[in-house]
Formats: C-alpha cells, structure tokens, sequence
C-alpha cells in the first residue's frame, strides 16, 4: 500500500511537471496597452485587440475576409430589416455564469450608452430575445451591412455587470473619463482572463480552463504584454530575447529585423487612414474651403511615405483605400506648393497664421515624426504650427476635448467600408446619434450626412458604390480633411511564435490561437 501511495505520488508529481514543461507564455511588447477593461468604453484599435482576447464577438473576420462563426453559431435573413442568430450553447463567462440571449441584449442595449459606440449602433432598431439560445437584431430601415455590425458585439455578463459597485455607481455604467466597475473587472466569454493590470505598465492574461472552443489550435497559456512606446526599444527587447513578439515594427528597422535569423517579420495590408483635422470652430481661418485646400497643397504626403514611412504605406487622397466600396480613382494626392501659396494669397492670407496642433506620439507608425513634418510643411505656407504630442493614453481625452486647431488621428472603418469614415470622421458632430464622433474639425456639409445615411440603407450594390464615390468627391473638393496615407500592419517575433496565421487586415491579432511551438 506505501509502494502504491509513493508510486501515485511520484507520477502525480511527474505530470504536474510536465504541465508546467508544456505550458508557453507569450511576452509581447505592442507600442501601447489597452485603456480599460471595458470593451465598449472606447472605439480603438487597441480595444478591439483587447476584445478579441478577452471577450468573444458573435462573429468575427477570417484572413480572407468572410464571416466566421463564434458566438454565433449562424446567422439567417428573416425580413428585410430581421437577422435571426442562432447562439452556441454550452458557453461560460470567466465568471463561470452560463452565455445566453439575454447577455447578448444587454450588451446591444449598452451600446447606446457608450459615446463611442451609439453612433455606429444608430441605425439599429433593436435586439430581441426569441429564445435562450436564440435573438433577433433589427433595423430602422434595410441596412446593408448588418453582419458586419455583428463583429463588434462581444457580449458582457449581464449578471456580473448588474447591480451596484462599493461607490454606489451602476456597475453596468460606461465611464470614458473616471472610474466605474467595468474599467477595472471583465467577465467574458474569450480564450483569456484577466490576471494582472497595471495600467500602461503591464498586463497579464492567462488561458481561460473553460474556453468553449477545444478546436482552437491555440497552445499559449499566459500573455504577459508590457507597452514599450519607444520604437528602437521595442525592437531591441525582441532582438534581445525579452519579448517574443512586437507591434508595430518601425519602418526603419524592417532590414534589421529581416536580417537576423533568429527572428522574423510579417507584414500586412491595412486600410486605417491617417490624417489631421482643422477645427473651423476654433480657427477662423478653417472655414475658408481655400486655405483648407492650400493646406491639402503644402502636405507632401508622397514625400512622408518616402521619407518617413520608408515606403511601407499607401499615399492617400481620399478616406477609403483601393478595394473599398466607395474608393475613386481620380482622387489622387495632389501636393503643389506653388498651388498652395496661390490659394493662401487668392484668401487674403499670404502673410500666413498661427495655430496649434496636437498628435499622439505612440498609437500610429511614425505618428510623432509625421506630425513634425506638418509642421516644417505648413511653414512654407507662412503658417507656425505649435506643436504637442503625447502618449495615446493621454491623448483621446485630449482629442475629445479638442483642445488644439489641429488634430491628428488614423481610423480603419469599422465595417471594411467606406461609409463608416464618413459616418464617424466627415459627418456633422451630433452628441445624440454619435456621428460625427470623431470630426474634431467640425466640419459640416449637411450633402454629406445625407449621402452617408442614404448608403447605410442602399441595398443595391451599384447605387451604393455611385453614392459613397459621391461623397469622397465632395469632401475632396472642400478639403474637408488632410489625408496623410494608408498604414500598413507590421509584426515581429520569434521563429517558434506562428504570427502568419493570426494576424489581418483589421490588426486584431488572434492571440487565442496562436502556436508557439
């Protein structure tokens, strides 16, 4: 019986050996960390990446860009205005509550309280629960893109979000500047929990036991990410062995990083436009459509792809890229410095102007190094731009308050197509629907809102693609934004970290099913 006991004990100890043997951890050094632990207080790119870890949506993108299932297990048109999804059964939360339809109508009603989110759930009438397993999700009016849509619903634990925090504050609430419940405790239903988060410094995630999907090829059981802003930093932490995969890699060092063998690189087409705004409310000078021409004029944005982004971007003239529903082929770039000094005389304004202008200086590629060249670029026209840029953390609250003339951002349509620009980017701001969410230039052109909403419903293909063409040439025509480029996905990692097969044209790294072999 003791021969017995020391046997069980001694293999008992041998496979929590090999447990631990088998087990990876994925350090990962991106250029910034998510801003909170709710995935519906802010519409980032870093969010969403967040979301994919933790949370699940109801369906999400595959590589070549067809809806897969998650969640959802299918999905059927039930009327013009109807899509019926058939949820998976047998889903946990982290916090060991089951998933059903209920949780997916209390994340779709959460949206209208999240200013980032109400403006792209707008058109959506609501979301009907037909059965445990079973919901309906309905529009005002036939919307074309209603699936997509579906790829930004990560449903929350309607149990654990109900109810009220140790302040007394609804623990449901969507907080964007303060503190709630939400910012610092999540319960999804995705292949990794929160483990550790220190804000801005380090995050740990760690393999959900009860992740429903067993068919993930996913072998990496903690991810420890740490932000590493500095460009030359984060490559070094690779090269070095600290971290074993990084994002973005800069321009800059992409022969370093092809040229050592123990690491490699991928790279990826992307379609998030970087540009900056002109705030006509707080500069006079902006509402005059010639000086914002002359300033579309004076940006060599081939220059800056040249220089600066080394030739891994896409000169932009326009908000959507090639291969997007509304993109126009003769709305090219069109830097003319001579062009540029015309127009700023013909407005009475040769001797120039002052302003400021803001820009994050870790969210894009470059971000800090483009900004500067606005700055050098706009002085040639006799305009002095004084210029501040920060990190991303502290930079939306700042673009949100608008507190500069000049605001540079980059966006990725939210729905693969060119409408979602204007929706967010170009329409008139409205605080009560959420368009216009993030034109801090305040631009206005009532033409434009209703060119956008007459595209949301168009059903028709080609009618569609006639209306949002439409609308890029009228916002080309009045410069109703400075267009920089279209900046392309850049990976690095190890030899072992199977990158190629999680990454995609929306920069949502699947970590769940990476392999490290």
């Amino acid at each position: 019986m003791k021969k017995l006991f020391v046997l069980c004990l001694t293999v008992l100890f041998l496979f929590s050996l090999g447990a631990v043997a088998g087990a990876k951890t994925l350090k990962v050094g991106l250029d910034a960390g998510p801003v909170s632990q709710d995935p519906q207080v802010q519409l980032s790119g870093g969010m969403l990446q967040y979301a994919h870890w933790v949370f699940d949506p109801l369906v999400r993108y595959a590589q070549d860009m067809h809806f897969e299932a998650r969640l959802a297990e299918k999905w059927e048109r039930i009327d013009a205005l109807t899509m019926r999804f058939h949820l998976r059964k047998g889903v946990k939360f982290h916090s060991g509550n089951p998933f059903t339809a209920k949780d997916v109508q209390f994340t779709f009603n959460r949206f209208y309280n999240s200013p980032d989110f109400k403006g792209l759930f707008e058109p959506f009438e609501g979301c009907y629960v037909v059965d445990d397993y079973t919901v309906d999700i309905k529009t005002k009016k036939p919307y074309a893109l209603l699936i997509n849509m579906a790829t930004y619903i990560f449903p929350l634990d309607s149990k654990f979000y109900t109810g009220k925090d140790e302040t007394g504050q609804p623990k449901d609430a969507v907080v964007k500047i303060g503190p709630s419940f939400a910012l610092k405790n999540e319960s999804g239903t995705g292949p990794y929990k929160v483990t550790e988060w220190e804000q801005g410094a380090k995050y740990v995630f760690e393999r959900f036991p009860d992740y429903w999907d067993k068919n993930s090829p996913g072998n990496v059981d903690k991810i420890i990410l740490t932000p590493i802003k500095e460009d030359a930093t984060r490559v070094a932490a690779l090269l070095s062995g600290d971290v074993d995969f990084i994002s973005p890699v800069p321009p800059q060092d992409f022969k370093r990083i092809r040229s050592d063998k123990k690491v490699k690189m991928v790279t990826y087409s992307g379609g998030r436009i970087i540009t900056i705004q002109l705030n006509q409310k707080r500069k006079a000078e902006f509402k005059d459509k010639r000086v914002r021409q002359a300033i579309v004029y004076a940006i060599n944005n081939k220059g800056i792809v040249k220089k600066i982004m080394k030739g891994t971007a896409t000169t932009a003239g326009q908000q959507g890229p090639k291969g997007y529903m509304g993109y126009n082929p003769a709305l090219v770039p069109r830097y003319d410095l001579k062009k540029a000094k015309a127009l700023m005389k013909e407005a009475g304004l040769e001797n120039g102007f002052e302003c400021t202008m803001i820009g994050p200086n870790n969210r894009y590629v470059n971000d800090e190094k483009i900004a500067e060249a606005v700055v050098s670029m706009l002085s040639k026209i006799k305009i002095k731009v004084n210029l501040k840029t920060m990190p991303k953390a502290q930079y939306w609250d700042e673009f949100d308050a608008q507190v500069a003339d000049i605001q540079l951002i980059g966006w990725h349509s939210d729905t693969e197509d060119s409408g979602n620009f204007s929706e967010f980017l170009t329409m008139c701001p409205n605080k009560e629907t959420g368009y216009g969410q993030y034109n801090s230039g305040n631009y206005c052109n009532p033409k434009i809102d209703e060119l956008t909403m007459a595209a949301q419903s168009e059903t028709d293909l080609k009618k569609r693609k006639a209306i949002l063409q439409e609308i890029e040439k009228i916002l080309y025509d009045d410069a109703a934004f400075v267009p920089f480029h279209w900046q392309n996905h850049s990976y690095a990692g190890k030899n072992k970290v199977g990158i190629k097969s999680i990454v995609n044209t929306m920069n949502f790294p699947y970590f769940g099913d990476l392999v490290y072999k």
